[in-house]
Parts: C-alpha cells; sequence; structure tokens
C-alpha cells in the first residue's frame, strides 16, 4: 500500500489551475522529492493532500486512508511543514511543542529535545520574534518530534544555514532507516540529489515526470568549458573524446557537453596549461524538463508507460 496515492487529483481557483489531473503513487519507506518553480503548484498538492484544500475533481489516499474523509487520523499519523513556518506566533517553541504533544497524545519529549540541541533551537522565544531560520528550526521540530509514519514537507530547508542543511538531510536519512516515509517539495538539487529516492517535477500544475535520481543523474550530461594557455592547440583532440557533444571551439577557448566518466577529459587537459576550467551539471529541473519535453540533446525519451503518472 502506498503512503501517497492520487489519482486524476486536480485544483482550480475559478478558471485558474492549480493542479490539474495529478496521479502520482509514493511508496512507503522512501523519500520522495517533489520540484518545480514557484507557482507550479508544489503547496497547491501538498495542500490539498491534508485536506486543506477541497480538490475539484479526483481523489488521494494518504497511508491508506481517504484525504478528506479520514483528515483526522491522517494528521495524527504525519508530521507537517507548511512552507513558511509561522504558526502560533505568540507562542514560544516549547509552548507550542507541548500543545502540539497534548493534542497527540505525545507524553515523552526526550526526542524533542534531543532535535532542538541538533538543530540549536531556541525554545524559550515567540516565534514572532525569531528569524526565519530560527522559526524554520521549531516547524521542523513539530514536525518530527513525535516519530510519524509520513512526514509532508514543503521546502524544509528554507532559511537554514549550511550546516542545518546538513543536520537536517542526516535526520532525513535517520526517518528512512526509522521505515518512515517522507515526501519533500524543493528546488535545491544538491539536497534532492543526495536525500531522496526518487522525485517528480511539477509544471503549470502538472506532473512532468517521476524519475529514479540515481538513474536520471547518470543520464545527465555536464557541461564542460575551458580556456587553454596555448593559442595553437587541435581542438580535435577533444572533440573525439567518448561521450563528447555539442563542441564548439574559439580558439583556445572550448567548450561541449559531456557523458560518462570524467578521466579521459582531466587526463586530456592535464597535458595542457588551463587558464579557466568550469564543469557543471544542469539543475535537476532543467534534465526533467529537458528530458520529457523534447529538448534533450543526447539520449531519447525513455518509453516508460506510465501513462497518468506523467500526465501533462
Amino acid at each position: 500500500m502506498a503512503a501517497i496515492e492520487t489519482k486524476r487529483l486536480s485544483k482550480f481557483y475559478g478558471a485558474h489551475r492549480g493542479i490539474e489531473q495529478i496521479t502520482l503513487s509514493v511508496e512507503r519507506g522512501e523519500v520522495f522529492g517533489f520540484l518545480g518553480p514557484n507557482g507550479a503548484g508544489k503547496t497547491t498538492l501538498i495542500r490539498t493532500l491534508l485536506d486543506l484544500l477541497h480538490p475539484t475533481s479526483g481523489s488521494a489516499t494518504v497511508l491508506g486512508l481517504d484525504s478528506h474523509r479520514d483528515r483526522i487520523e491522517i494528521r495524527k499519523r504525519i508530521g507537517n511543514l507548511a512552507g513558511d513556518f509561522s504558526w502560533q506566533p505568540k507562542r514560544t517553541g516549547s509552548e507550542l511543542l507541548s500543545l502540539i504533544a497534548g493534542l497527540r497524545g505525545v507524553t515523552e519529549m526526550d526526542y524533542a529535545q534531543a532535535l532542538a540541541e541538533r538543530f540549536n533551537a531556541d525554545l524559550t522565544r515567540p516565534l514572532g520574534q525569531l528569524s526565519r531560520g530560527n522559526r524554520q528550526k521549531i516547524g521542523l521540530l513539530q514536525a518530527l518530534f513525535h516519530r510519524p509514519d509520513l512526514l509532508i514537507l514543503d521546502e524544509p530547508t528554507g532559511g537554514l544555514d549550511p550546516l542545518m542543511q546538513e543536520e537536517f538531510m542526516a535526520v532525513v536519512s535517520e526517518e528512512r532507516e526509522r521505515g518512515a516515509t517522507v515526501f519533500l517539495s524543493s528546488h535545491e538539487l544538491d539536497e534532492v540529489q543526495r536525500m531522496c529516492d526518487r522525485a517528480g517535477i511539477i509544471r503549470d500544475g502538472r506532473l512532468v515526470a517521476v524519475e529514479d535520481i540515481g538513474e536520471l543523474m547518470s543520464k545527465s550530461d555536464r557541461k564542460v568549458s575551458f580556456t587553454l594557455a596555448e593559442t595553437d592547440i587541435d581542438p580535435g583532440e577533444f572533440r573525439d573524446l567518448d561521450g563528447v557533444g555539442n563542441f564548439s571551439a574559439d580558439g583556445p577557448e572550448i567548450s561541449f557537453t559531456h557523458r560518462g566518466p570524467i578521466d579521459p577529459v582531466v587526463k586530456l587537459l592535464s597535458r595542457h596549461t588551463v587558464v579557466e576550467l568550469d564543469l557543471t551539471h544542469p539543475s535537476l529541473e532543467e534534465l526533467f524538463l529537458a528530458y520529457y519535453t523534447g529538448g534533450r540533446s543526447t539520449g531519447d525519451r525513455p518509453d516508460s508507460g506510465d501513462g497518468d503518472e506523467a500526465a501533462g
């Protein structure tokens, strides 16, 4: 049984499309990343799953329960973090956690205290007096401390400094080992690539693709560009390397895309004096969009046969 399952789920605001025909299955125990630009529909889907918005059509189940009919039971079993956590601004973090613990019937607060120490969270000041990053820490605590079966997190690292982002990733790894399911929206390639088993991308309210992260990144082309000190080079030695495409040379300035082990490129560069070098991967969002809208320059779109899952 899937942790989250939607079938042709749509939400319209009058004539404006929030989400349309979303068919998606998130397996229990996986970490699933949900990607898309602002306004693409990520938050609308999350709010619909939580029954904070009523769908125009379609259906959704969470932990095997109907998202509307069983919403009270669902909320007991999940942890949720809104995109801009600002709930109860006059309460301190400690007061908020105590309130939520009472509502959920949680009596053991040791894990909450341990999380507060790991995130260096200030539980003594009202939330309205905290910076965005420190408020986000409290938001993470209230989602995590009762060890729910499912975590639904909207931009969970927003406002966190790099050290706290690393701590959050460690906690997600621990949650996966515990058997919990994590569904998180993000636009950060690095955190999605490091944390998630699969990811989906939403654009203009429609699910464009769902893909295994490892498989997707293995299909990606890095962009290689460099400037050499020599002016009498033979650019063909780079053009003829395996995996090279979109080759361009203007004197000592050379650029191309490359797929496969980078070692042959590095070895060839070591024979020259390199003035400038840049190696980049496309963002995960760019990769998804290029791969599933016919703009991908290398490799063909696979015949996934997933039908509704990648409705567009």
